[in-house]
């Protein structure tokens, strides 16, 4: 073996080992990838759990959202009817008033040709069947303006004064409400 033929195999060496070392600093490399990928890879599917959970919660909020809306319609609903209710109830107790007023005057006047004592009113009699001049109600959510009329406290005949002059009032039992019967 001549030395041409050493050369040759130091040189075949020498470059295998070069190879090599470049091959081992790529596989190195390649290794750092492949764990760059993995962790890449855990990360996204935490991502994706994440944005499920984050959208089942938007979605159990937009439930609720829907649920309060559903609610305030009801609500809104409720209180129309009961505005409704009430101006019934208002016209009926203002028809009732004004057939007792004549009737109440022809049988005082009765009582009168015989000598006896007109019949106490309403207000005198009881506080809730007082009408008393219409208050303003306004309705947020119709914007109407509406009328009521108001009970006013008035206190007993016989009722002691305060200092300042006026009637003091004392509390009444209550008693249950007087219904029109057409309002059944």
């Amino acid at each position: 073996m001549g030395d041409e033929q050493i050369m040759c195999k130091l040189e075949s060496i020498k470059e295998i080992r070069n190879k090599t070392f470049q091959m081992e600093k790529i596989k190195a490399r390649l290794k750092s990838e492949f764990d760059s990928l993995e962790s890449e890879e855990r990360h996204l599917k935490e991502y994706k759990q994440e944005m499920d959970l984050l959208l089942q919660e938007k979605m159990a909020h937009v439930e609720e959202l829907r649920l309060i809306h559903a609610d305030i319609n009801v609500m809104e609903n409720t209180i129309k009817q009961s505005e409704n209710d009430l101006n019934k109830l208002l016209e009926s107790t203002r028809r009732l008033h004004d057939e007792y007023k004549p009737l109440k005057e022809h049988v005082d006047a009765l009582r009168m040709t015989l000598g006896l004592q007109r019949l106490p009113d309403l207000c005198e009699e009881e506080e809730k069947l007082s009408l008393e001049p219409a208050c303003p109600v306004t309705s947020r959510f119709t914007a109407t303006r509406r009328s009521a009329r108001c009970a006013k406290q008035r206190a007993a005949p016989g009722t002691p004064k305060n200092p300042s002059g006026s009637r003091m009032n004392k509390p009444v039992s209550p008693s249950p409400p007087v219904m029109p019967p057409d309002t059944f």
